[in-house]
């Protein structure tokens, strides 16, 4: 009997073919699909060309300056990658440069930020205003630490009397005396529509970095001489609520660390402040984030004839976070080395005429770990 013959799609050679007609289709599939973008794009090419050609060089041309005066007219495309850099107005003739450009957000310092200051044990068994007045009062009328050198006169040629004793300490132990002769000071002032200004002149003329925080000043920013600037901004213990527009607040206010923030400085070697009865909790606030290790001496005018803003508790509670808040200054290794008590004020303590007071003091104190 003859053996069956096999079918022709069941031999090698039919699957053999089948297999290479495949590849084949394949290869041809992968070739239009490369080519089809390039064809696609140089017919788009043609009609501008054309386009082009009809137009002429001219009118092609300004097309092209439209355009890109378009892009340049977008405001948040131009300037999405650069730096914000704050111009201040001179008041000289003479262009000046910028003072302080606005860092990111990204290079901002982070730091731990406690919520409260831990406040001393009561001066007495049971609480007394008498005594936390007395232990308060010795406190702020005893340098903690000796200064031999605290005259400016030595190191400006500036003849006006200053009205008050804004003391610093310029003894050669402490770094302040050797920065201002090399002229890489920095002082920051705090006030409140003060008009006695002698000692920021007086720092600015010995070559330092001076910058006066006012919301008095006519303009946002101020620059007199080389070395002083009036920046119209107010130092508060806390920043600005977001939930209210920018041109609806009062005055211009912000955290001093918020400022150091977009300055871009790292160290204060003075910060003066003369503000109000807001000197308590914007001492707080410098404790709290930590702000007070980065400044060399503090010259502060605190007023005791009322509590202060936002101080809050009967007058032994508010004596006794008084006196915290310089405790807490003197575990951070500040002393005080030098004290001053206004005559010309009214001898009022906490509304009362007691306990030989008087209003206002001037202190200053040292960072005796200041680099």
């Amino acid at each position: 009997m003859m053996p069956k013959e096999k079918p022709l799609w069941k031999g090698s050679a039919f699957r053999l073919c089948l297999l290479s007609a495949a590849v084949f289709l394949c290869l041809q599939l992968g070739l239009r699909r490369s080519c089809a973008p390039a064809g696609r794009d140089a017919a788009r090419a043609l009609p501008a060309q054309g386009t082009e050609r009809r137009l002429g060089p001219a009118r092609s041309s300004r097309k092209d300056e439209a355009e890109t005066h378009l892009g340049a007219g977008r405001p948040e495309a131009a300037t999405a990658s650069r730096r914000r850099v704050t111009y201040l107005r001179s008041s000289r003739r003479s262009s000046e440069p910028a003072c302080c450009p606005l860092q990111s957000l990204g290079s901002r310092r982070r730091k731990t930020i406690r919520w409260h200051v831990d406040l001393q044990p009561w001066a007495s068994p049971t609480p007394s205003l008498n005594y936390e007045a007395l232990r308060f009062l010795k406190y702020i009328t005893t340098p903690q630490i000796s200064c031999e050198h605290m005259n400016m006169n030595s190191l400006t040629d500036n003849s006006k009397t200053i009205k008050k004793p804004w003391s610093i300490c310029l003894d050669d132990r402490f770094s302040l005396v050797h920065r201002i002769k090399s002229k890489q000071c920095r002082l920051y002032s705090l006030g409140l529509s003060s008009d006695d200004n002698q000692f920021e002149i007086s720092m600015a003329n010995s070559g330092c970095e001076v910058h006066r925080f006012d919301p008095s000043i006519k303009s946002a920013h101020i620059q007199e001489g080389h070395h002083l600037w009036n920046h119209r901004l107010s130092i508060d213990w806390r920043d600005p609520n977001p939930a209210i527009a920018a041109h609806k607040l009062r005055s211009h206010s912000k955290k001093l660390g918020t400022i150091l923030n977009e300055f871009g400085h790292q160290k204060i070697d003075v910060l003066k402040a003369d503000m109000e009865s807001a000197e308590w909790k914007i001492l707080e606030n410098l404790i709290l984030e930590d702000i007070v290790e980065q400044i060399g001496q503090l010259v502060f005018e605190v007023h005791i004839h009322w509590p202060g803003f936002e101080v809050s508790g009967n007058d032994s509670t508010v004596v006794r976070y008084w006196y915290s808040l310089l405790k807490e200054l003197e575990l951070k290794d500040f002393r005080l080395f030098h004290t001053y008590k206004d005559l010309l004020k009214p001898q009022m303590f906490l509304k009362k005429e007691a306990f030989n007071a008087s209003s206002c003091y001037t202190l200053s104190w040292v960072n005796t770990r200041w680099k």
